[in-house]
C-alpha cells in the first residue's frame, strides 16, 4: 500500500496521501512517489523584454524566453496571473516542451537568457532545474522571477545554476503574508539572503497595495531591512497595484504613494529605486549613485539609452551593480 509522502520543497511541507495533491495543486503522490504533473508542460511561453520582469541591472534591453506552468504555492488575493497560478493542471491548456526544446527555442530566437516566471518557478522546480542546467551548458543565463517561498536546501541547489533572482518581497509583515498570501514572511527573507550569499544578481520588487502595506512605517521597515541585509546597491522596484482578483474592491495605488516610497528608500540609503506600472519620465531611469548622472533611460519596457561601459559610470568611473554586457 502506498504511503503518505511529505514534500520538502517549500515551507508548507505538505503531507500528501496516496493519489493526493499538495497545496500547490501540481505535486501529487503517485504510488508513494512525489511527482510534478506539469513537468515539461508549460502553459505560457513568450519572448519578453528583460525590463518586463522587471530586471533592470542584468543584460538590459535583451529578449528573454519566458515560461510558466500551472500552479503556485502562494494564494495572493491580488495575483495578476490567477487564471493559471490558482488552477489545476488538467483545467489549463499546455504544450509539451522538454528542457532541451526550451533551450533550443531560446537560441533560435536570439534570447541570451531564459526566465522562469508568470507563476512561481518554485512549483515547477524539477522542470526549472533541468532546463537551467541545460541552458548553462548552452551558454544561456537563467532568471528566476519568484516570491521566494522555498526551503533552503532546494533553493541552494537551484541557485547554483541561476544567474538572477528577482524576488517579490510582499511586505515586512507576518499579518500581510498570512492574510493576503496564505504564507509566512521569514522563509522569503531567508531566500533573499541566500541568493545574495551565493552571489546571484538580486533585484527586489515590492507591490504597494492600497491600505494593506502602504504606510510610511511599513515602507521604512522594508527599505531599512533591504539596505542593512542585502545592500544599498540591490535594485528595489516599487510597483503600482491595480484592482484585480480578490482585491478588486481596492483602489489603485496613488502615484504620490509611489513617490513617497522612493523617497523613503533613498533616505534609507538605497542606490537604485524604480517605480513600476506607471509611465513617468524618471520612474525607470538608472542613475549613477555617485555623480547622479542618468546612465540608462527607459520608458515602459524599452531601453532608450544605455551609457554603462564595462560595468562603470562613464562620467565618474563608479562601478554599477549588475551585469551589463
Amino acid at each position: 500500500m502506498a504511503a503518505v509522502v511529505q514534500c520538502e520543497l517549500c515551507p508548507r511541507r505538505c503531507e500528501i496521501a496516496p493519489d493526493g495533491r499538495g497545496d500547490c495543486r501540481v505535486r501529487v503522490n503517485l504510488d508513494g512517489k512525489l511527482t510534478a504533473l506539469t513537468y515539461g508542460y508549460p502553459c505560457s511561453l513568450h519572448i519578453d523584454p528583460m525590463e518586463k520582469k522587471p530586471v533592470f541591472h542584468f543584460l538590459p534591453g535583451t529578449p528573454t524566453l519566458s515560461l510558466a506552468t500551472v500552479g503556485c504555492n502562494l494564494h495572493c488575493k491580488n495575483c495578476q496571473n490567477w487564471e493559471i497560478s490558482q488552477r489545476n493542471p488538467e483545467d489549463v491548456e499546455a504544450m509539451e516542451l522538454p528542457p532541451a526544446k526550451i533551450v533550443e527555442l531560446a537560441r533560435q530566437n536570439g534570447c541570451p537568457s531564459i526566465s522562469y516566471t508568470y507563476t512561481d518557478p518554485i512549483i515547477f522546480y524539477e522542470y526549472v532545474l533541468d532546463t537551467a542546467m541545460a541552458a548553462r551548458v548552452a551558454g544561456l543565463k537563467n532568471i528566476l522571477i519568484t516570491a521566494g517561498y522555498i526551503n533552503p536546501d532546494p533553493a541552494r541547489e537551484l541557485f547554483r545554476v541561476t544567474d538572477v533572482a528577482r524576488i517579490d518581497l510582499k511586505a515586512m509583515s507576518e499579518d500581510f503574508y498570512r492574510d493576503v498570501c496564505e504564507a509566512t514572511l521569514q522563509p522569503v527573507l531567508d531566500t533573499i539572503l541566500l541568493a545574495k550569499e551565493m552571489a546571484l544578481e538580486v533585484e527586489i520588487v515590492h507591490l504597494i497595495v492600497t491600505t494593506l502595506n502602504d504606510g510610511d512605517a511599513d515602507l521604512k521597515k522594508l527599505c531599512d531591512w533591504v539596505v542593512k541585509n542585502v545592500g544599498r546597491d540591490v535594485p528595489l522596484h516599487f510597483s503600482r497595484f491595480s484592482p484585480q482578483h480578490k482585491l478588486a474592491h481596492l483602489p489603485p495605488t496613488p502615484i504620490e504613494t509611489l513617490h513617497r516610497a522612493r523617497d523613503i528608500a533613498q533616505a534609507a540609503g538605497s542606490y537604485y529605486v524604480y517605480l513600476g506600472n506607471i509611465l513617468e519620465e524618471d520612474a525607470a531611469h538608472t542613475q549613477c549613485p555617485k555623480c547622479k548622472k542618468v546612465l540608462v533611460r527607459r520608458t515602459g519596457f524599452s531601453v532608450l539609452e544605455n551609457r554603462v561601459r564595462a560595468g562603470k559610470c562613464p562620467d565618474c568611473g563608479t562601478r554599477i551593480y549588475g551585469v551589463w554586457n
